[in-house]
């Protein structure tokens, strides 16, 4: 029985998903966190939330890195542990930073810190030139200005250190950038206490399809388990609306890609992690987009096992162990699964969603997650802000997308002023 360390996590499905990995795999983990109440909170009523299925529960302050490392130190001479891991970005360097101080199994911290932030990434990606739009790092207003006319417009703006797409916007004029700029400088704290950079990453806007590459990389290998699409709605924000595994492409450009993100890994240096590589197929080939050093959120790890059978979740435990990850595929009766989400376009308080019965009732499905009525609700600007999704599979072909969209469909949010 191997013993973790989970350096806080995602409040969203990862957190259970990895607590479930864990469990299965026959190992066990003790959550390091800065604030219990923060996952406390987003445990339905009356349950427990799969996190407090630890061992231990340790509190220290985790956005110290430098203070939190001989603490640390102290907890693994009395519990002893064998991996580090977490599943939120804010914290993925950190853990890496423990591992290393430890000398446990984990990717390099600075290939970690480098994939985490989105300039670092955009340099080191250029400097192994590999594909991606032109950009530029700016550190104010003014800064920001002139690269927008270097580049030329249209643009997205992007914060160099928060995730979920919060505050990753289109602009098209100055007056746009202008006004995003001054949203972005409007939230200098992160949502877990951590102060922001304030610089920018301006980016030339790419066209055609966008997709993410799932990849295991284990002992210098780099294995690709599949390509997701990804559909985006909320302009000018990016949010997803929805996936599908495995996307309905062309051999070709499912090679492309997943070449492109095995490059951008090793330009990285990232081994031993499971990572989820953004991508856009233009017209002159993939570009990159960004390197996520941790499994896929949105709940595509679940689209991934519902047709493969791998998952990766569990893969990401083995990594973290310094396990070979188990990624033999099997048949599971499914070819294709797909998620929708059901995405908010008022602020307000939810009254109900309507059509949920005969969505529940529906063939094909294999999930449907709803907010309870009563909740406020706000117009998403992020990936943060969904109602719920829906999740459904197909046994013949690449059809989960259309059945997906049929179910959201029947679904009718309604929202009141509150």
């Amino acid at each position: 029985m191997a013993h973790l360390l989970m350096v806080e996590s995602w409040v969203g499905s990862m957190s259970r998903l990895l607590p479930r990995a864990v469990r299965e795999a026959g190992d066990e983990f003790t959550l390091l966190t800065r604030d219990l109440h923060h996952y406390l909170r987003s445990a339905p009523e009356g349950t427990a939330h799969p996190l407090l299925s630890a061992r231990h529960v340790l509190t220290a302050e985790t956005n110290d890195t430098d203070a939190l490392l001989p603490f640390v130190e102290q907890a693994h001479a009395a519990l002893r542990f064998d991996g580090v891991i977490t599943s939120c970005d804010y914290y993925l360097p950190t853990a890496a930073r423990i591992a290393g101080r430890l000398g446990l199994p984990g990717p390099a911290p600075e290939a970690v810190e480098n994939a985490c932030r989105k300039d670092a990434t955009r340099r080191v990606l250029a400097g192994a030139g590999l594909p991606g739009p032109r950009f530029a790092v700016c550190e104010d207003w003014a800064q920001t200005a002139a690269a927008a006319r270097d580049i030329g417009y249209p643009l997205v703006l992007k914060p160099v250190d928060l995730c979920a797409g919060m505050f990753v916007r289109r602009v098209d004029d100055e007056a746009e950038l202008a006004h995003a700029h001054r949203a972005l400088a409007a939230f200098p704290v992160n949502a877990r206490g951590q102060r922001r950079d304030p610089g920018v990453l301006l980016e030339e806007l790419l066209e055609g399809p966008e997709v993410s590459v799932e990849t295991v990389s284990h002992g210098g290998t780099v294995e690709v388990v599949g390509v997701t699409d990804k559909s985006v709605g909320g302009a000018p924000a990016f949010i997803e609306t929805g996936h599908m595994f495995p996307a309905a492409l062309d051999p070709a450009d499912v090679a492309a890609a997943g070449e492109t993100a095995r490059r951008a890994l090793r330009a990285l240096g990232l081994d031993g992690v499971v990572a989820h590589t953004e991508l856009k197929l233009t017209a002159d080939g993939p570009r990159l987009i960004e390197v996520n050093p941790r499994p896929a959120g949105n709940r595509i790890t679940e689209l991934v096992r519902h047709v493969t059978g791998i998952d990766l979740a569990a893969a990401c435990v083995d990594v973290a162990l310094g396990r070979e990850p188990d990624l033999r595929r099997r048949a599971t009766g499914l070819t294709s699964a797909a998620i929708g989400f059901l995405v908010p376009d008022r602020d307000g308080v939810l009254e109900a969603v309507d059509g949920a019965d005969a969505v529940r009732a529906a063939d094909g499905l294999l999930e449907l997650r709803l907010t309870d009525p009563g909740s406020t609700v706000r117009a998403a600007g992020s990936n943060n802000d969904y109602l719920g999704h829906v999740m459904a599979g197909d046994a013949r072909g690449p059809a989960a997308r259309a059945l997906v969209e049929a179910l959201l469909a029947r679904l009718s949010p309604r929202v009141v002023a509150g």
